[in-house]
């Protein structure tokens, strides 16, 4: 769950550097949008219980298996 964190926050702050730079209004607001998006993401993730060991394991099995074709 940290590396989902680090990467929602990394994703968050790169867009809003992106948007800071950007001359274009769409492209600007577009990348505002993801890096809100990505702030909700994060900030749901922070609101989480925190699991033990064995319970992230269980998640990340059951998030592998749910990716699998059928």
């Amino acid at each position: 769950m940290n590396r989902e964190l680090r990467e929602f926050r990394r994703l968050e702050r790169v867009c809003l550097e992106q948007a800071a730079l950007s001359t274009l209004d769409l492209a600007r607001s577009g990348l505002l949008k993801v890096a809100d998006d990505c702030r909700i993401a994060a900030e749901a993730i922070e609101a989480q219980p925190p699991r033990g060991v064995f319970a992230e394991a269980v998640h990340a099995l059951k998030l592998a298996l749910s990716k699998k074709p059928h």
